[in-house]
Formats: structure tokens, C-alpha cells, sequence
């Protein structure tokens, strides 16, 4: 097997090679799998779930989560193919960078993912922490009342909860892996007990459906689009150990478990929490809830009880901001590190080998994101990333499987090219049925990006002599 480059984050440039047993002390298989869970549970379901129910306007709602499984477990296939033979700091980028670089302006692909990255990414952060801030307010309902005459209210609070998880992240990614592995027991336990609690008190005569629920029309069509979006949302995070590829142990192997595990465990828990969740609390009053999780607890315990939860899920929100961006700072980094962004971004901390330029950029820009309408983030976050990083993959995985003999799979996907080609096909549907504001959204940072890239072509001296180093 092809030797593994060393972790950029662990050793200076010219540092010499590592041991064997030093390497051990990368992410493994329990550790790379914590990180995923905790990335994609967080806080995510418990304030998309109302929204979810509202956008088909009843519980047959519960079937985009079966085809939004469907459609990550096939993209999840793509990335663990592309996750073992490539293995690397940065994910998308570093896929990108290795298939597309053969090719005339195959650089300005790799460069798209980093510039839409910093805004669909910041965005699906921020998403979390304007989410918290409404269980927060529910635990201390007179909060607001303190924020009334400070503009942007409550907002505040999240940006000082993205200070403070990026200060946590500024350490060396060993002691990172075992503090992932303390959240996401938290974050289990959240969803535990929403499940155990739901199947105790399950009523599935709540469960009725309008009329003409199953009515295949437009209107059906654009709701499990605009349903599909949100479960998508929701199950972000998959591919999170792709991000660290040089600093997970046996990547080969270990990539494609992870992902493919988290999928699977996500999305048995994702859809036993709705339908007990539903089945507990009328949906009508579950889409129009602003803390969906908070009033089923209160509904079967009282507000004690609902309240001393609701601090349980905002831990679970800071494992899953913990965990994303973890994965998400290590992006721009090595994207740097190969002259394909600013090169500021290629800074590491002199001691703790951490890349801070990237933690405080992507940290600014939650911050600001933060002030934003809760919809906006997450349906903006989902669109904008889709033409370049979802469907730009699986294009590259056919470009490196009949193209590109000088790259081995150790991983292939089965009944290839099947599910790729369904992946593809979701992410064009869940595209073309997006509000318009998220396709703005999509078109202005690919278009933004377009022009910064050749205007940086065009007046940065170092440009094509740090590509052609990489």
C-alpha cells in the first residue's frame, strides 16, 4: 500500500518522518466515528424537525427521510471511495486538487470548494448556534428581556459560544480525539432519552394524515424537495473524518467505516426520534413549535423536567460545533499549504500545531452569520455547496476511476456506478425544488468566487509558481 503522507497538523514542514507507533496516535476507528455522530446530531433535528413537518405540512413528511438517507448513503459511498485512495487533510479540496489538477484551469475547482466552503460552512455553524439560542431562552425565559435594548439580542450570546469553541480547539489533535469522544456520549444520551421516553409514551393515533396527503402533484414535488433539504441539513457531517484524512490512523480502512457507520446510526435515530416525537406531540402543534424537543419533554414530565433536558441538548450543540469546526478549520489550511488559497490560511501555531488563521476565519464569519434568519442558514448552507463539492466529487470519481490508473482504490463502492448516479440525481433535485433566495445564495458565491480566483491569477506574482510546487 502507497506510504501515507505525514499530518501537517502534528509536524513542521521539515520535520523527519514519524515511527510507526507514533502514528498510532492518529484518529481511529471509535474516534473517527464520534466525531461524525457528533457532527451530524448535534443540535440539528431538535430545531429543524417543525420546519421539517411544515414543509409537507404533515407527518408523510417522514418519507424524505428515508429518501435523504438514501441519497447520503449513496454520496457517502462516494466519499469513503474517495476518502481511502486519497487520504489528506482537507477533504473536497484535496480530492479536487489531486483529479483535477492534470487538467486546463483545473485549479479553479478546488479553489470554487474553498470559497463557497468558507460561506456554506460558516453558515451550517451558525445554523447551530441560532438554533441553541432558542432552548436557551427557553431554560431562562426572562434572557431575551435582558437583550431588548442591544441590538442583534440574544445573538450575542452565539457569537460568544463560537469564541469560546474555537479557543477549545486550539490544542493538538490527539487530545481533540478523546474530547470528542466525551461530547458525543453526551449527544447519545440526548437522543436516548428523547427515544426511550417516546417508545414509553407512544400514541400512534396521533399520527393521522391530511387529505390528499400522498397527492402526487408540484406541490408534493417541491415539499418533499424543501423536506429533503432539511433531513439533508440534519445528516451533514458524514464525511467529517475526510476533512482530517492525514490524521486518521489507517485511513483505508478506517474511513469508510466511519462513514458508512454514522450514516446508518444517524439515520435509524433520526427516524425512530421523529416518529416518536410526532407520536407524543400532535404534528400540527409540532410544526409551529420554536422548541420542539423542550415541549415534548414538558408534555410528559412538566417544564423541571423539560428545562434540566434542554441543558443536556445545548451541551449536545456545543459537541456538534466542536466537532464541525474541528473538521471544517483543517479546509483552507491545506488548501494553503498547496498555494490554492490565501496564504495566510497556511499558518500553524508555532507550539500547539494547530491552524489558527483558519479556526479565526471561519469563527469571524459564523459570527456574522449568526445575525442571519435561522431558514436562511440552513437552506443557503445546503444549496450553495452542491454544485461544486457534491457534484463536483462524483464527477471526479468517474474522471479518476477511467482516467486516472496512477491512483488506487483500496475502497470501491458497491454496484458502482449506481449509487453515484442516484446521489447525483438527488442533489439536482433537492436543487432545482430550493427556495429562491438559497439558489441567490448558490449562484452569487460561485460567481463571487469566479472572479476573485482570476483576479487573483491575474495580480498575485506567487499564484502559478505555488501551483505548480504543490
Amino acid at each position: 500500500m502507497e506510504k501515507q503522507p505525514l499530518s501537517p497538523l502534528e509536524d513542521s514542514d521539515h520535520s523527519p518522518a514519524k515511527q510507526p507507533a507514533e502514528l498510532d496516535r492518529g484518529l481511529g476507528l471509535v474516534q473517527a466515528t464520534g466525531l461524525n455522530i457528533a457532527n451530524m446530531v448535534g443540535i440539528g433535528p431538535f430545531i429543524t424537525i417543525p420546519s421539517f413537518i411544515a414543509a409537507m405540512s404533515g407527518p408523510q413528511a417522514m418519507i424524505a427521510w428515508v429518501f435523504a438517507a438514501i441519497l447520503v448513503l449513496c454520496d457517502g459511498l462516494i466519499w469513503s471511495e474517495l476518502g481511502a485512495a486519497i487520504p489528506g487533510s482537507g477533504g473536497t479540496y484535496h480530492f479536487l486538487k489531486r483529479i483535477y489538477s492534470v487538467y486546463p484551469l483545473g485549479r479553479i475547482l478546488p479553489f470554487l470548494f474553498i470559497w463557497q466552503f468558507m460561506v456554506s460552512g460558516a453558515m451550517e455553524m451558525a445554523s447551530g448556534y441560532i438554533g441553541a439560542l432558542s432552548y436557551l431562552e427557553y431554560a431562562m425565559p426572562k434572557l431575551a428581556n435582558d437583550f431588548t435594548n442591544i441590538p442583534g439580542g440574544t445573538r450575542w450570546i452565539g457569537v460568544i459560544a463560537v469564541c469560546l469553541i474555537t479557543l477549545l480547539l486550539c490544542r493538538k489533535i490527539h487530545s481533540i480525539g478523546w474530547i470528542s469522544i466525551v461530547m458525543t456520549a453526551g449527544t447519545l444520551l440526548t437522543v436516548t432519552i428523547v427515544i426511550t421516553s417516546g417508545l414509553l409514551h407512544l400514541d400512534l393515533s396521533k399520527i393521522v394524515f391530511p387529505q390528499n396527503a400522498f397527492h402526487m402533484d408540484q406541490k408534493f414535488a417541491t415539499g418533499l424537495g424543501a423536506a429533503m433539504l432539511i433531513a439533508i441539513y440534519d445528516y451533514l457531517g458524514y464525511y467529517n473524518v475526510c476533512h482530517l484524512g492525514d490524521e486518521v490512523h489507517e485511513p483505508a480502512k478506517t474511513i469508510p467505516r466511519a462513514v458508512m457507520g454514522s450514516v446508518v446510526i444517524i439515520a435509524l435515530i433520526y427516524m425512530t426520534m421523529n416518529l416518536c416525537i410526532i407520536a407524543v406531540v400532535p404534528w400540527q402543534s409540532a410544526m409551529e413549535s420554536k422548541n420542539i424537543a423542550a415541549d415534548f419533554m414538558e408534555s410528559l414530565y412538566g417544564r423541571s423536567w423539560a428545562v434540566l433536558f434542554t441543558w443536556l441538548i445545548l451541551w449536545t450543540a456545543l459537541a456538534c460545533m466542536f466537532a464541525i469546526t474541528l473538521g471544517y478549520s483543517r479546509i483552507p489550511y491545506a488548501a494553503a499549504k498547496q498555494g490554492d488559497f490565501f496564504h495566510v490560511f497556511s499558518k500553524l501555531h508555532p507550539r500547539g500545531k494547530y491552524p489558527w488563521a483558519s479556526l479565526l476565519a471561519l469563527g469571524g464569519l459564523t459570527s456574522v452569520f449568526c445575525f442571519l434568519d435561522l431558514g436562511t442558514v440552513i437552506s443557503a448552507a445546503v444549496c450553495v455547496r452542491i454544485v461544486v463539492q457534491f457534484l463536483g466529487q462524483i464527477l471526479a470519481l468517474h474522471i479518476a476511476r477511467t482516467t486516472r490508473p496512477d491512483i488506487h482504490f483500496p475502497f470501491r463502492m458497491w454496484l458502482y456506478p449506481i449509487p453515484s448516479l442516484i446521489a447525483a440525481a438527488g442533489w439536482i433535485f433537492v436543487l432545482v425544488t430550493a427556495d429562491r433566495q438559497a439558489l441567490l445564495w448558490s449562484l452569487g458565491v460561485v460567481g463571487s468566487g469566479i472572479l476573485v480566483y482570476f483576479l487573483r491569477k491575474r495580480f498575485d506574482p506567487n499564484f502559478d509558481r505555488l501551483g505548480n510546487a504543490a
